[in-house]
């Protein structure tokens, strides 16, 4: 008889998951189709983080010689902290799944857990789905707008590849880390990273790339092995 977990990851391979699609705000004007995907559900908690937890995860810490502020993590749905759970993907250890309907990136663990991290989603018709490999990783990253971002909003001209970028820093949209998404050894222009705007975790509001808390970023980025696939489901 077949499991649970096999038929759902089954399911994933064969729903058409597997199509590179090349849209974000860091990212081209490819539009995928929408596809139907299974995603799962909520799971329990092996060890919520206490008061004191989150007053170290979620404060002002130095990092490359940028003051990140602390995050006023009281004024975000307690869902979205970064905790352990039981895995409910059914993947391979070192695999990040992002579960976008419940804007929750999960990094799987060995011993059947996952460290579960809040994210931001890209409005409706910027999302991206499929899978593929963080092919690379960048600590303070600069940000290149794609043109036809630029195209709608003129003034971001400036950070143009031409124009050498925008600079690393704490207002840089890519934050303190991003993630470099490749499908089939192509870059899908489409990232995993960190961003100043905490407000943002668990909402659709940025143009198409997965954001995380600075802080959280930094902490997956530790985690995450070389090469790790990736799979993000609608």
């Amino acid at each position: 008889m077949t499991s649970p977990d096999l038929s759902r990851r089954a399911f994933l391979l064969t729903s058409g998951l597997g199509t590179a699609a090349l849209l974000s705000s860091c990212a081209s004007t490819y539009r995928p189709p929408v596809m139907a995907s299974a995603t799962p559900s909520s799971s329990p908690v092996v060890g919520p983080p206490s008061r004191a937890e989150l007053d170290v995860m979620y404060g002002q810490m130095e990092d490359s010689g940028f003051i990140i502020p602390a995050v006023p993590y009281q004024y975000i749905p307690p869902r979205f902290y970064r905790q352990r759970v039981v895995d409910p993907t059914g993947y391979a250890p070192g695999t990040l799944f992002v579960d976008t309907p419940n804007r929750f990136l999960y990094l799987v663990e060995n011993g059947g857990t996952a460290m579960r991290y809040g994210v931001g989603i890209g409005r409706q018709g910027f999302a991206w789905q499929g899978d593929g490999v963080i092919q690379w990783r960048q600590k303070w990253p600069k940000w290149t707008p794609p043109s036809d971002m630029i195209e709608r909003q003129p003034e971001l001209a400036k950070y143009s590849a031409e124009n050498g970028s925008m600079a690393p820093g704490l207002m840089n949209p890519l934050g303190a880390r991003a993630l470099y998404i490749f499908h089939n050894g192509q870059d899908t222009l489409y990232r995993v990273h960190g961003s100043p705007e905490w407000n943002s975790i668990g909402k659709a509001v940025s143009s198409g790339c997965v954001r995380l808390i600075n802080q959280d970023i930094i902490d997956l980025y530790d985690r995450v092995p070389p090469k790790a696939p990736i799979v993000v489901v609608q």
